[in-house]
């Protein structure tokens, strides 16, 4: 008779406790432990994506500013810091393989190089932005670069300087502030050397 009364007296909305294939409650939904973490792993999602819009919409960082730290890892097998480069002028330029417009400007940039390298006063530094390595050092070779390359792994530089599209170019001063955003490709190497001649009088 207690076993009956018990079994009467249990609420008729019960549900198991969660765990050991119980559900559990989230924004108001039952949800089972599969279920939630997906759910879980849509939101982490949506949270990426809405920090990737805001930045964004930042557009890419401003001159004066200072230029962000990066650390590159060469085709080549070198290690270049930012913070290694101080006291010197720094081309950043992000290309890939898959761009026609970057190879409007491969050549001038590479001349506008050749015509620095002597000094060790300037670097230029080329960022390969969402692309294959055999894909870029054929680009590389068709446009005999000779200064460091490197992949942007992770898209982490490209992101860190909120670049829009490529090509793109960044020139950085001695102390370390950004000087100039180039949103396309220069026209010339005239056009390079205007930018950086003035920064190396300074």
């Amino acid at each position: 008779m207690d076993e009956l009364q018990s079994a009467t007296m249990q609420p008729e909305n019960s549900e198991p406790p969660a765990g050991r294939g119980g559900r559990v409650t989230l924004f108001g939904l039952k949800l089972s432990p599969g279920a939630l973490v997906a759910w879980i792993a849509l939101l982490a999602l949506l949270v990426v994506l809405a920090l990737g819009l805001i930045r964004a919409q930042e557009g890419p960082v401003g001159v004066g500013q200072q230029a962000p730290d990066f650390t590159l890892q060469t085709f080549d097998g070198q290690t270049i810091h930012k913070t290694d480069l101080e006291g010197k002028v720094v081309l950043v330029n992000f290309w890939a393989s898959w761009c026609k417009p970057c190879e409007a400007e491969a050549a001038d940039l590479q001349a506008a190089w050749r015509y620095y390298q002597t000094d060790g006063e300037v670097v230029f530094l080329g960022v390969d932005y969402v692309d294959t390595e055999s894909a870029a050092l054929k680009y590389i070779n068709k446009f005999n670069i000779t200064y460091p390359n490197g992949p942007d792994l992770g898209t982490k530089i490209s992101q860190d300087y909120r670049m829009s599209g490529v090509p793109e170019s960044y020139i950085i001063g001695r102390d370390g502030v950004l000087a100039h955003t180039q949103i396309g490709v220069f026209n010339s190497v005239e056009h390079i050397r205007s930018v950086i001649d003035p920064l190396l009088e300074q």
